[in-house]
């Protein structure tokens, strides 16, 4: 019989071999809990085209609906978010007033099943429904538990079928997975769960990422761009940079502030779990360039933006934004390869909303 760790070792090896046939996206999402309650989300966006991304921040108190016909729900969203698109036809990622933070991530196994029993909602805005009415973690856990809705998933608009599993983080820490599995929904709850990657399931995560903790990231650290391998990876990399005030480099650190400080890890960790520009690989799609990341700092209501595209980073408070009921949306266009430094905030500017993607019930 073999050893535990050599079955587990074979098991990590299948499934990157798994993946190589996998025809999803890549993409990384890893949650960074410090010292003075100060919790940030780091993810990179791997896609295998330009996504057209921009940054839009919608104010508390507009009306929404499912994108998915008569019957999908309707709401007014109780918080304002700032939120990255994708192709601007839905949310791919953002932070609301609370400091609730969601990542969407491709996951090829994603079946949302056919249940029509229940009001349809398009993917496109499933992220959003979270931002406009949730507060925390297990607000939002407590509420999508009880499954109100049916996802519908439309094809993207590059012909991709849109399979997407939900990363939740909040200020306090917490976090959620929500993946669609035999078309029945899967929560893990609980702020363990840090690191979040694709394919396979996140329980498959979790298993092959405890071989990659036996071996201890000292002595090796699986280099490929497979989702199991960058999981092990950003798991071992948020849990080693400093959770506090570094005195080596804090003098270098603008403002020699430690949310700066913390930012930059977490941004440094995100890159280093990325592909460079402009690398694909037609038979292994999920290989994808990293086109953008984002480190939102949930304490101070912070998000940071870092472009493959663009020579700077740059950040947004939400402070700086007014996301009262009545005030207008606005667009900081990022598509068309501009580029920003700094604060970007006084650079947003009002716009119509784009339409989210609506599915065929």
């Amino acid at each position: 019989m073999l050893h535990s760790r050599a079955t587990r070792f074979i098991a990590a090896l299948l499934a990157g071999s798994l993946l190589a046939a996998s025809p999803a996206a890549a993409c990384t999402r890893a949650l960074y809990v410090g010292a003075d309650g100060l919790v940030i989300t780091g993810r990179s966006m791997d896609w295998a085209e330009d996504m057209r991304t921009n940054l839009w921040a919608f104010p508390k108190g507009m009306a929404r609906d499912g994108a998915a016909g008569p019957t999908a729900p309707k709401w007014v969203s109780k918080y304002g978010s700032l939120i990255a698109s994708g192709y601007d036809v839905g949310t791919a990622d953002g932070i609301n007033e609370e400091g609730l933070v969601v990542n969407l991530l491709y996951l090829d196994e994603s079946d949302y099943g056919h249940d029509t029993g229940k009001p349809p909602m398009s993917i496109s805005v499933w992220a959003q429904y979270v931002l406009d009415m949730f507060g925390s973690v297990s607000e939002a856990v407590a509420a999508l538990e009880k499954e109100p809705f049916r996802i519908v998933a439309p094809m993207l608009p590059n012909g991709v079928p849109a399979q997407l599993h939900l990363a939740l983080s909040d200020a306090s820490g917490d976090s959620a997975i929500l993946e669609y599995i035999g078309g029945k929904l899967v929560i893990h709850h609980g702020k363990q769960y840090q690191v979040m990657t694709n394919s396979p399931t996140f329980d498959q995560q979790l298993a092959l990422n405890t071989y990659w903790e036996e071996i201890g990231g000292l002595t090796f650290l699986p280099g490929t761009n497979r989702a199991s391998d960058r999981f092990a990876r950003a798991s071992f990399l948020i849990h080693a940079v400093p959770k506090q005030a570094d005195p080596r480099f804090i003098s270098a650190v603008p403002g020699q502030s430690y949310a700066n400080q913390a930012a930059l890890s977490v941004l440094g960790v995100m890159r280093s779990v990325g592909v460079p520009l402009g690398i694909t690989t037609p038979n292994q799609p999920n290989i994808s360039s990293s086109l953008w990341r984002s480190v939102a700092d949930q304490k101070n209501r912070v998000y940071f933006f870092d472009s493959s595209t663009s020579p700077n980073a740059f950040w947004v408070p939400l402070s700086d934004l007014d996301l009262k009921a009545g005030a207008p949306v606005k667009k900081l266009t990022l598509e068309g390869g501009r580029v920003y430094s700094g604060n970007a905030a006084v650079q947003f500017e009002v716009a119509t909303p784009f339409t989210f993607l609506p599915a065929k019930n």
